[in-house]
């Protein structure tokens, strides 16, 4: 039986339980996630009005990546998600590769996005870096404590929050959208047409999360349908309301858009009046809260199909099944996402370091993913094709991320280590009915 054929079989014996909506929450969710609170303005500060060439050259790119991932998720359902990917493409050694950097990522990114949002709560409560640290705490054990209850709890929660993040958004945009004055458009590109690319480097962080998801296409109800409608309704919502915040912070807030910290925060105080620091806070809260519960969600899901695929300790594939719940893996994502909260606390270096990291990582999966994408997909058809653009997307995003592709390169030389340790016959990935490595 072809790696195709087999896939489908596979897929028709899943009864997972998230619904179209809840999964394309959990994909707003994950790819929405903390940009939208600072991005805009630390984009504007690069490159000025100028800045929304990046959101849109962005947004455009986001639809061949989505579609490649949704495409490989509703063909192999499986927990691996990326890994499982580059197994069934290149074998045993590139799919522990993509892994370890996907899995390894989530405790760097999370603190790090608790941190921005904790960084609004002080501004509306006070409290300085005590606030900060202590909001970024309470979003993980939150997170931790939804995904430990089953996914059923976890998607519906993604949902109710996506809910409300999309009208709070939403209210901002359109309440701000009468202090709108053309000519804050003017001068169009202060810092020259070569910042638009920096700016469009600190978005990429805005961006990353297409692939979050994959990790639990098993867990939809009918992955080979849902899938790929969760991942269009997701960048369509993903991409307005990217593109209206941006474009309205330019619109409203002028120049002095490149100075905010709150640029959501200046939206709403022209929009609705009065104090705002309160639901401004409340923004950032449900914006990070839906990114770390996607990823916790998915990598969780991950580090359950390494450790039975003998990519990391076999302990750690317990609850990995469908309706199960891999509760010692996500103990782990918790727990070592507490320690680089704590190390850079400690070492008062901020969140900077670990959203470097992270993207650096991300970028390497997309990669491997899209290149593994190329030799899976049929050729011809319009998935093949989005790899394809996918793919040279992201070798851009390659040398954008520069220096801090160390971490990622660290990272895979580890996972090569840990494979070439002698352990007894590995698991058989049950995607394909293959052994690992053929």
């Amino acid at each position: 039986m072809s790696g195709t054929a087999a896939a489908r079989e596979h897929s028709a014996e899943r009864t997972g339980s998230l619904t179209l909506w809840q999964g394309a929450a959990l994909y707003v969710g994950a790819v929405l996630g903390t940009g939208v609170i600072a991005l805009p303005a630390m984009a504007a500060r690069a490159a000025g009005p100028a800045s929304l060439l990046a959101w849109l050259g962005l947004v455009g790119v986001s639809v061949p990546l989505a579609a490649t991932f949704a495409a490989l998720g509703a063909r192999y359902p499986d927990g691996g998600g990326v890994s499982t990917y580059a197994r069934h493409a290149f074998g045993a050694r590139a799919a522990a590769v993509v892994g370890w950097c996907f899995y390894f990522a989530v405790p760097a990114g999370a603190p790090a996005a608790g941190m921005f949002a904790g960084a609004y709560v002080a501004t509306a409560l006070g409290g300085g870096r005590h606030t900060v640290v202590v909001t970024a705490a309470v979003l993980l054990l939150l997170v931790t404590v939804a995904n430990a209850f089953g996914l059923t709890v976890s998607g519906r929660l993604q949902l109710a929050l996506a809910v409300l993040l999309v009208t709070l958004l939403g209210a901002a945009v359109v309440t701000a959208l009468p202090h709108a004055h053309p000519r804050n458009l003017h001068p169009f590109a202060p810092h020259g047409w070569s910042a638009v690319g920096s700016a469009a480097a600190l978005l990429v962080w805005s961006f990353a999360g297409w692939e979050a998801i994959t990790h639990l296409a098993a867990d939809f109800r009918r992955p080979a349908r849902d899938l790929p409608r969760a991942t269009a309704l997701a960048v369509a919502v993903v991409g307005v309301l990217y593109l209206a915040v941006a474009a309205t912070s330019v619109l409203v807030l002028g120049p002095a858009v490149g100075t905010s910290d709150a640029p959501l925060a200046e939206l709403l105080a022209l929009g609705v009046g009065g104090t705002v620091q309160v639901p401004a806070a409340a923004a950032a809260l449900l914006l990070t809260l839906g990114t770390m519960n996607a990823y916790f969600a998915g990598a969780a899901r991950l580090g359950a199909a390494l450790g039975r695929d003998g990519a990391l300790p076999a302990w750690l594939a317990r609850g990995g099944s469908v309706g199960e719940v891999p509760r010692r893996s996500l103990a782990l994502v918790s727990g070592l996402s507490g320690l680089a909260l704590a190390a850079t606390t400690l070492g008062g270096v901020g969140p900077q370091p670990l959203v470097l990291l992270t993207t650096g990582s991300f970028v390497t999966v997309y990669a491997l993913g899209t290149a593994a994408a190329l030799r899976l997909l049929p050729r011809g058809g319009l998935p093949h094709r989005c790899a394809l653009l996918a793919l040279v997307v992201v070798a851009a995003l390659l040398v954008m991320a520069g220096w801090y592709l160390l971490w990622p390169l660290l990272v895979a030389a580890s996972a090569l280590c840990y494979l070439r340790r002698p352990r007894g016959r590995r698991t058989a990935d049950p995607a394909a009915g293959l052994e690992p490595g053929t």
